[in-house]
């Protein structure tokens, strides 16, 4: 079976170019410039560690000092201390996150493999979310391939037991569920047998949230709502690798018991829900043109109600969100818009166009965290999903324009001032007024 690039498109676009101020510009357009120079030189920073004296360091001594920091950390995860062991964890984490590890790791997938399915079985809370997390990180690092797959083999078992274990720590199962739909996605996407048991795995999880047969949606208890959330929202992305005919049942079980869900108490829940709905349409619109939803009417009165929800019980900044996000998912139901969105790493760039594409970008940048944008620019199995081709090898003119730790700073500090003095001038005006 194929992978999916369902809503995709070319996204080796230009980046975004910064606007010089004349010379004679007032001190707001002043102020303005700096934000847009400093703006652009971030961009075009180095993602290379730098020595104390501000200058970069070679990018093959780096790699090397990173890998015997590996090793080390490697070697403490047999360690009998839960402590050595988390911390070795976290270290692996940042390590996996900011660097390309692929040869590192193709004589070492097996033993790291072994430690966390063994972290995942014995250790505490902590050290099983840590281990979740690196597992999806070891299988990004992989790639799509015999050593992933082989790597998903050892890790689907011990993911898909922790995740379904009900006496397990909550934010063990929650991160193991983002793991899970990570690994299967990455590892085999063309495994129809790994993916129908992942979903399946999945959706034991969050359709506990569901309503009962006489339409009461149960209680959540502390914790669940983002467990629910996590096991969702991988299910989703799982989803978009299924072939139409499971698409199609899935469609007609889950769309009317996810509608019924918009109604739960927890806000990051419905909203993890309002998406699942609007990709669950992307992909219903792509096996036919012409899918109508029976219930679309009270479905578009509920995306209304959320869109404008005013309610003061509920946190400032929760019921923003959820209008904003309420808002897309309603434009798209009706209309079929998506508002479009450009994330920008380097001199390139993805456009965010649809449902699909949004929820795969967020489960990888949820994975990486910071360091989404260099595995971006440099990880084959990131470029190959979001269609960027091969990694640019950058010509010396482009690398001259490289800063160091310290011109950063000198940036950072002349935008802070900018800033503030512009902000006192805004604040001001408001207090004449006043």
């Amino acid at each position: 079976m194929p992978r999916n690039k369902k809503g995709k498109r070319g996204t080796n676009r230009g980046g975004r170019n910064g606007v010089k101020g004349e010379s004679g510009a007032s001190d707001d357009e002043q102020a303005s410039e700096v934000l847009s120079h400093y703006s652009s030189a971030s961009e075009s920073a180095s993602v290379l560690e730098e020595g104390a004296g501000g200058e970069p360091v070679d990018e093959q001594t780096a790699q090397e000092e990173t890998e015997d920091k590996l090793k080390q950390c490697l070697d403490n995860l047999m360690d009998k201390s839960a402590k050595t062991r988390l911390m070795a964890l976290e270290s692996l984490k940042q390590g996996f996150s900011s660097r390309i590890l692929y040869d590192f790791l193709l004589e070492r997938r097996l033993t790291l493999s072994d430690c966390l399915e063994r972290s995942l079985r014995k250790g505490g809370a902590e050290e099983q979310v840590a281990a979740a997390t690196m597992c999806a990180l070891l299988c990004v690092q992989l790639s799509t391939g015999v050593d992933g797959e082989e790597v998903f083999r050892i890790l689907r078992p011990v993911l898909s037991s922790t995740l379904s274990d009900d006496c397990a720590n909550v934010a063990a199962r929650q991160s193991c569920a983002t793991a899970l739909g990570v690994c299967c996605y990455v590892a085999a996407p063309d495994n129809a047998e790994d993916l129908l048991k992942s979903l399946s795995h999945l959706e034991s999880v969050f359709t506990a949230s569901y309503p009962s047969c006489e339409g009461v949606l149960p209680a959540h208890k502390p914790g669940t709502s983002a467990l629910y959330c996590a096991a969702l929202q991988a299910w989703a992305l799982l989803l978009t690798l299924c072939p139409a005919s499971h698409l199609s049942s899935s469609l007609d079980i889950h769309l009317p018991k996810l509608q019924a869900c918009l109604e739960c108490n927890d806000v990051h829940y419905r909203i993890a829900v309002g998406e699942t709905i609007a990709l669950l349409f992307q992909l219903a619109r792509e096996i036919d043109q012409d899918f109508q939803y029976d219930d679309c009417d009270m479905l578009c009165e509920c995306l209304k109600g959320l869109a404008t929800d005013g309610n003061k019980h509920r946190a400032k900044n929760d019921r923003r969100k959820q209008r904003s996000i309420f808002r897309e998912v309603l434009q798209y139901i009706e209309n079929e818009d998506f508002n479009e969105e450009k994330i920008c790493f380097g001199v390139e760039g993805i456009y965010i166009d649809s449902w699909v594409r949004r929820r795969t970008y967020d489960a990888f940048k949820e994975v990486l965290e910071s360091g989404v944008r260099y595995h971006l620019q440099y990880n084959q199995l990131l470029r190959d999903i979001f269609e960027l081709g091969p990694p640019l090898i950058l010509d010396a003119s482009v690398r001259a324009n490289r800063i160091s730790r310290f011109e950063k700073h000198l940036y950072n500090s002349a935008a802070f001032k900018a800033r503030t003095k512009l902000r006192n001038k805004v604040r001001d005006k408001r207090a004449d007024v006043m």
